[in-house]
């Protein structure tokens, strides 16, 4: 050891390195956790100021579609057929009497309208809830088979729905082509009184049938309707028996080459519920 350095007894350095060990310690637990007003309840901590401002989120009163029910029908159900004595019983659609429900269709490889009508629904649904709407399903593979068609017209009446779309695919021969829209016919018979639904039901379909040929591309039917994509039909129950404004929608022809690779894309399935979406939009937005 050098000569010239100066020894400091232990003693008198020890409470120095005490102090400045202290100290280290406090400072480190200043870092880790910002202190606690007076007043603060035991063991909660007051959130540190954040170093950038948050995004605001609009309030769920802002959105467009904030205080409507929507209602969504998904056409069939996947477990139909198990139980064709069931949905081969008749149940009274104002006018007459119809079968509960049937199985649907299928594309000539197997794609089911059940399947493609639930997952088109999902996606309408998130779609309208981000809008801000309460939607609700007739079902959602929930159930054994059904529900009948006068259940699904009585679901949206009982929800007092804004608006009902029912989602369908067609099964019509080879080489019929396109989308179109079913509206309810002004029906006065029995248990079936459609008066009061069949103008905004026909304003909720062109507004559908406008957005749905817009964001998907698809042609309106060229085997049904006058060109414009809609229909009108007084055989149907869930129309006749309805009190709100609904609407059936045929996607495509399931049959048809061509409308069938759209209807099995996820993709196209996307830009349907958009389509839909968006029509139920606008016309909410027009409605009172």
């Amino acid at each position: 050891m050098p000569t010239n350095v100066t020894t400091v007894p232990y003693d008198r350095i020890r409470p120095l390195a005490v102090a400045a060990a202290a100290a280290l310690a406090a400072c480190l637990a200043g870092c880790a956790q910002a202190p606690q007003p007076a007043d603060s309840p035991k063991g909660q901590s007051t959130p540190t100021t954040p170093r950038t401002k948050p995004t605001a989120v609009p309030p769920a009163s802002a959105l467009p579609l904030a205080g409507r029910t929507v209602v969504v029908d998904p056409g069939h159900n996947p477990g139909n057929f198990r139980h064709t004595r069931e949905i081969n019983a008749l149940v009274d659609i104002g006018t007459d009497r119809k079968e509960c429900d049937t199985t649907g269709t299928a594309t000539d490889d197997g794609y089911r309208e059940a399947d493609f009508t639930l997952d088109v629904s999902h996606r309408l649904r998130t779609l309208l809830e981000e809008q801000g709407a309460t939607v609700r399903f007739t079902q959602d593979g929930d159930r054994p088979y059904g529900p009948c068609v006068d259940e699904r017209a009585r679901i949206g009446n009982r929800a007092a729905a804004d608006a009902v779309v029912s989602v369908h695919a067609d099964g019509s021969g080879a080489g019929n082509r396109g989308f179109h829209v079913i509206l309810p016919a002004l029906v006065k018979d029995g248990a079936a009184d459609t008066a009061k639904i069949t103008g905004p039901s026909r304003e909720l379909g062109k507004h559908i049938a406008g957005s749905f040929a817009t964001a998907t591309g698809s042609p309106r039917s060229n085997y049904v309707g006058d060109g414009t994509g809609l229909d009108v039909r007084g055989d149907l129950g869930g129309l006749n028996l309805s009190t709100v404004p609904k609407v059936f929608i045929e996607c495509g022809n399931m049959r048809d080459t061509k409308d069938a690779a759209r209807l099995k894309s996820p993709q196209w399935r996307q830009k349907a519920a958009q389509g839909m979406a968006n029509g139920i939009i606008g016309y909410l937005r027009a409605a009172p």
